[in-house]
């Protein structure tokens, strides 16, 4: 199994992070695929495949920590990237929400 769990949406309240710029704040740190529970349960397979994934976007995946679970908010295609090069752990930006 790659990831804890898959979901279909976002179970944490609305924390105000859009954008990119808004993410910046949040440093990146490593965190177990196996640990992580999706949001999406569709991957673009074209986002997965591009070269320049990146490009338009951060350049780390976007995860929120809420009530001790790791939701995978952005960043699914990176995600399985990771996977498929047999890598455990990736590098995120997770955005820790209190209750």
């Amino acid at each position: 199994m790659i990831f804890k769990s898959v979901g279909e949406a976002r179970p944490y309240p609305d924390h105000g992070h859009v954008t990119p710029k808004d993410w910046a704040d949040v440093a990146p740190r490593q965190v177990r695929l196996d640990e992580l529970v999706t949001v999406k349960s569709t991957l673009d397979l074209a986002a997965l495949l591009a070269e320049d994934s990146t490009f338009f976007g951060d350049l780390f995946p976007h995860v929120v920590q809420w009530r001790g679970t790791q939701y995978l908010e952005d960043g699914l295609h990176r995600a399985v990237r990771t996977a498929l090069h047999q890598r455990s752990v990736m590098h995120a930006r997770v955005l820790v929400l209190k209750d």
